[in-house]
């Protein structure tokens, strides 16, 4: 990769804006949609729980192959990646009417709807996701670079995470539907005229054969996805139940929802700057470690909360906000700097974006497809008010997530970590 990564803030602006809208589906997506369907749609959470699943149990499956298309239409014009990228953005755009709007209201009708909604939806927003992200990738030649590139993305996206949080209870479903599209066709159009263009790689013999299964060689990017899916999963459990722990152990008044979201992702964005110059300091790996235990300490006491507590949980998520910045920009970044070290001139970052994104995904889907058939087999059903119910809540939403963040964090120090520090130095020339 020859082409210098020394862009300017316009050029890094243009790219990272369709990380916003991205991130405005994917709040929807992922926290709004269980509970909507859930509580206004009267879906069973057993039900609710196998359509989530299936749907990003399916999603997931499909991302390294769309990894391997964006790294065949890298490989080519970047016309190429923009012209996928619109396709996928209007079938986004299509899918989210759907979801928010289902014709049918029968029971089966609807999850069967749902199903295939979410399926087209995630879909789309998978291969714009995964185009989108590898581009980045090939920008970027130094870790602190790639740490800045992907710092830029998850701003941007941090900043479509906001008003999605708000919109929905401050202006309806219809015009926050309509505030995605507009956004979605900026971003694009963002991408396509002022951001940076990477040079393809040149493709080789027997690429097409190996590209898929690549990143697998890779004892560096199996030890890196390993602690990703530790993570991840304590992230993705709280993310599924945050309005079920809000309205029914805080019950808190619905008006404080949107601000709870938007205080959690308006710190992380806050944060990333603050998290780049930990970077610069001491490197990607040791910055999301301090990131992951700071994500502990702050976390941790949720499980003492009860009903009217609203303030002190305005608190956690400020702090729990600020580790969250971490947990989105340096990961990818450790993930392009993998990636290039081990391309070796060929065109591979979509693949190792597809089945990072595989990775994410399924921690998504195992957090929904297992935590909400678990708590009502537990005896926990929405609008429950049985202490012994929103005890399990709590333990669910705060207490297992915290544990499995301190297993990724020993899982990032002893694989990542501990490695890097004991391997040898570089031989040093003797003056002459």
């Amino acid at each position: 990769m020859s082409q210098p990564a020394a862009f300017s803030r316009r050029q890094l602006a243009s790219y990272s804006l369709l990380a916003l809208p991205l991130a405005f589906a994917a709040l929807p997506l992922y926290v709004l949609l269980p509970n909507l369907y859930a509580r206004d749609f009267g879906m069973p959470l057993a039900t609710l729980g196998a359509v989530l699943l299936a749907a990003r149990a399916f999603d997931a499956f499909t991302d390294p192959l769309l990894g391997r298309l964006a790294d065949r239409l890298g490989s080519g014009p970047a016309r190429w990646s923009l012209a996928a990228g619109a396709l996928s953005a209007l079938v986004l755009a299509l899918g989210m009417a759907a979801l928010w709007f289902p014709l049918p209201r029968t029971p089966t009708a609807l999850a069967a709807w749902a199903l295939v909604a979410l399926v087209l939806t995630s879909a789309a927003w998978s291969q714009l996701g995964i185009s989108h992200q590898a581009w980045g990738a090939r920008l970027g030649q130094t870790e602190l670079q790639r740490g800045r590139i992907m710092a830029w993305r998850e701003s941007a996206g941090l900043a479509g995470v906001v008003p999605a949080s708000l919109l929905p209870l401050l202006a309806g479903l219809p015009v926050t539907l309509a505030a995605f599209c507009a956004l979605l066709l900026l971003g694009w159009w963002a991408w396509a005229r002022g951001a940076p263009r990477p040079i393809p790689a040149a493709p080789t013999l027997g690429e097409s054969n190996t590209s898929l299964w690549q990143p697998w060689q890779n004892k560096a990017f199996r030890r890196l996805l390993l602690v990703f899916v530790a993570s991840g999963i304590a992230s993705a459990i709280p993310a599924t139940l945050v309005l079920f722990f809000v309205q029914d152990v805080l019950q808190a008044p619905a008006l404080q929802e949107p601000w709870f979201l938007a205080t959690y992702f308006l710190c992380a964005a806050l944060s990333i700057p603050l998290w780049l110059r930990a970077v610069a300091r001491v490197g990607l790996a040791r910055s999301w470690l301090a990131g992951m235990l700071l994500a502990v300490a702050a976390f941790a006491w949720t499980a003492l909360l009860g009903a009217g507590d609203s303030a002190a949980f305005l608190v956690v998520c400020a702090l729990s906000g600020a580790a969250l910045g971490a947990d989105l920009a340096l990961p990818s970044a450790l993930l392009a700097g993998v990636a290039a070290a081990q391309g070796g001139g060929r065109q591979h970052e979509g693949a190792y974006f597809g089945w990072w994104n595989l990775a994410a995904k399924l921690n998504l889907a195992l957090a929904a497809g297992l935590a909400l058939p678990l708590l009502a087999a537990l005896g926990y059903a929405p609008g429950a008010r049985n202490p012994a119910a929103l005890q399990t809540l709590s333990f669910a939403y705060a207490v297992l997530p915290c544990l499995l963040k301190l297993a990724a964090a020993a899982a990032l120090y002893a694989l990542v970590l501990r490695p890097r520090s004991a391997a040898p130095a570089p031989l040093q020339r003797k003056p002459t």
